[in-house]
Order: structure tokens, then sequence, then C-alpha cells
């Protein structure tokens, strides 16, 4: 799988770059929906979907995620933290498989849970997607440029995931 390329420069990046449209689209159609219809090329650059076992159930679960790619490791984060139903499944179950546009991966969640990490992860985020990382920071009482030390407490109770990608 190829890497999207990424600017650190501090220019625009693709998905910032998209279109007012396609905001305005996923709005009202939701990244799942908009898989199952057959956009899944459109939205792969930024959402992917993660299919996990549910820990009780033991059913499929399918949850649209956005997502960071570095080589053949995917990284995810949980807008609820730790106790998003999805991340508690992969801690249950670290098998899981994710669609991007119309390929389908293999793969094996492995929670961080080492804060440096984590928070190099927030920082890089905000390198790469500027504006959409500093929204959500502004959501969650952050503000738009966070200091190193407030990165650290949010990523304490976020939580963070590296999936690795498994050949067939």
């Amino acid at each position: 799988m190829s890497q999207e390329p990424r600017n650190l420069e501090g220019q625009t990046t693709r998905m910032e770059r998209l279109p007012r449209g396609v905001w305005r689209l996923f709005r009202y159609l939701p990244p799942r929906m908009a898989y199952t219809i057959g956009l899944g090329p459109l939205v792969r650059r930024f959402v992917l979907l993660l299919k996990t076992v549910g820990r009780k159930s033991g059913k499929s679960r399918v949850t649209p995620l956005l997502y960071d790619q570095v080589n053949e490791t995917i990284f995810v984060a949980p807008a609820r933290g730790t106790h998003a139903d999805w991340y508690q499944n992969l801690v249950a179950n670290p098998n899981v498989e994710v669609t991007i546009g119309s390929r389908q991966f293999k793969g094996w969640a492995v929670p961080i849970t080492n804060q440096v990490e984590s928070t190099d992860f927030l920082e890089q985020r905000i390198r790469l997607h500027p504006q959409i990382t500093r929204a959500a920071f502004r959501m969650e009482g952050l503000g738009p440029s966070p200091t190193r030390r407030k990165l650290e407490e949010y990523a304490k109770k976020r939580g963070l995931v590296a999936i690795h990608l498994l050949e067939d």
C-alpha cells in the first residue's frame, strides 16, 4: 500500500484542499454509507473502515475512522477515548480488518500506551492536518495551539492504536 504524500513544510495537504461540496457531502452522507454506495475512492484519503469483533456479542462491527498511515502501519485514535466500543473490542480481540477505498486488509491492532509516543503522534497530526486537528482540539477545550504539556494530558485519556497490516 502506498503512503499518501504528506507535507511537513506547512503547505496545504490534500485533505484540506478538498472542495467545500465534498465536506458538505460528509455532513449528510456518513463515511460508512459512502463506502457502501461505492464512494470509497473519494473518502479513502482520510477515512477508513475498521472491522472488529464485538467483545460481548461476537458479531462484526464496522467503524469509520480518520487515520494516518506510516509505511505498513495505520494509526487511529478514538475520539471518545479508551471507552469507545471499537477500542474495547480490539483490546479484547486484536485481529481486525481494514477497508481503505476498495482495498481490504487484515491487521493486528496494538494499543499504544506510551504517553510520549501518543503525544508525538498528536503533534504530527497538527503538522499534517492542521485545520481538522485544531478544530478537534478546540472542541475538546484545548485551544487551537495546545502546549506539549496540554497534549500529554490529552493523550492520557484519548488512546492511540497502531494497526499493523498483515500480508495474506
